[in-house]
């Protein structure tokens, strides 16, 4: 791998949502990771395989899409869609978590072919980038019969997540929480169904059922598409430390509330955001940038909050090393701007403005892999490379 300069930047977004903006205007990675972080000046970089003069514009790490029911390869069968993902890395993704396989026509439910599954689509996105994005695939769904035994497998051979619960036939607590403790034990992190039914097979989940099976995540705590009420969304806000997954194709008023709800309780380090999609609501690309759009607008969380929510939080609560800009992380980076028209004079401005940011550019492990993104607007100002 090449090294690369990033350089005068105008603004560094950490990905910490404790410390969101770092100071400097430089960013030097080697061999896929980030090495160092500062003014340029003060790196001491005699010289860079390529250096990228960022014009004055906004850094950020690769944005996380938390919620993608991804299948195999770069294809939906729920919108017949191929290259799906790749238009996503458009919009800034470099990193998709897998719900659950679920939309895999005839998808095996038994405990042998659910298993199955799980492996080979979790060995499958090991060796397959999208466009460059990284694919955490193979989120088991729980079904009746899996074992202990089974969870020790599956982790062994690169399985690290639950898909949502209540997608399978294990539905209620009583039969989820032991599954939920073995997947715990083999170091997955659990995600959980709440609201209404999103497809055939599916059930209602309500808040009191979340907190007896205790997950890591509350998928769409807004709805997948239908919300719970607003007090169910307190319940989950106040007394549980999950973390509260905000998507695309859910309902945006609950978004909106549950954001005010998390502000109240200083909750905002639990917020994760992604798309569920592909789904009925259909593919959006710019999803992800589009709900950091909301949240920044429409609720008093700043955009440098929300763009930490897409990527160091996500990172955190699924054990990633990268969303972070730090150095030994992966260089995973985004360069973005305001786009042309908007109100806002930079990225922030737009995004709090609640116009999508214009995508001029996006690495994975130090590596350009969209020079011109396809599907935001154009910037105002265009970084070069030498």
């Amino acid at each position: 791998m090449s090294s690369v300069l990033l350089k005068n930047i105008g603004t560094i977004v950490s990905g910490d949502i404790s410390a969101p903006i770092l100071e400097g205007n430089a960013i030097f990675a080697d061999d896929g990771k980030i090495k160092k972080v500062g003014n340029e000046s003060e790196l001491n970089i005699a010289e860079a395989d390529v250096t990228i003069d960022c014009a004055g514009t906004t850094v950020t790490p690769g944005l996380f899409d938390s919620h993608c029911h991804v299948v195999l390869g770069d294809y939906t069968p729920r919108q017949k869609q191929t290259g799906f993902l790749e238009s996503e890395v458009h919009g800034g993704v470099t990193t998709f978590i897998s719900a659950g396989e679920v939309h895999l026509a005839g998808r095996p439910k038994d405990p042998a072919g659910t298993k199955a599954l799980a492996i080979v689509a979790a060995k499958s996105f090991a060796s397959f980038r999208p466009g460059g994005g990284k694919v955490v695939g193979g989120a088991v769904i729980l079904e009746k019969g899996l074992t202990q035994t089974d969870f020790e497998e599956m982790a062994r051979a690169g399985v690290r997540t639950v898909g949502e619960i209540g997608l399978g036939s294990v539905k209620n607590p009583a039969d989820a929480a032991p599954m939920v403790q073995w997947a715990k034990d083999c170091g997955m992190t659990v995600m959980m169904h709440t609201g209404g039914t999103s497809i055939p097979g599916s059930s209602t989940v309500t808040a009191e059922m979340v907190i007896q099976t205790a997950p890591d995540i509350v998928s769409h705590i807004n709805g997948g598409p239908t919300a719970v009420a607003l007090d169910e969304v307190e319940r989950l806000v106040t007394e549980t430390d999950f973390a509260l997954e905000m998507v695309h194709c859910g309902n945006p008023k609950i978004m909106v509330q549950a954001a005010d709800l998390c502000l109240e309780h200083n909750a905002l380090g639990r917020i994760i955001i992604g798309n569920d999609a592909p789904s009925g609501t259909g593919v959006i690309p710019l999803g992800v940038l589009r709900v950091i759009a909301h949240l920044s607008s429409l609720s008093a969380i700043k955009p440098e909050e929300a763009l930490c929510m897409a990527t160091g939080n996500t990172a955190r609560i699924h054990k990633l090393p990268r969303g972070i800009i730090a150095e030994g992380r992966e260089a995973d980076l985004v360069i973005m701007d305001a786009p042309m028209g908007s109100v806002g004079e930079d990225t922030l401005a737009a995004i709090a403005a609640g116009d999508v940011p214009a995508v001029s550019m996006v690495l994975v492990d130090g590596e350009i892999v969209v020079a011109k993104s396809r599907n935001t607007p154009p910037p105002v100002r265009k970084p070069e490379v030498f």
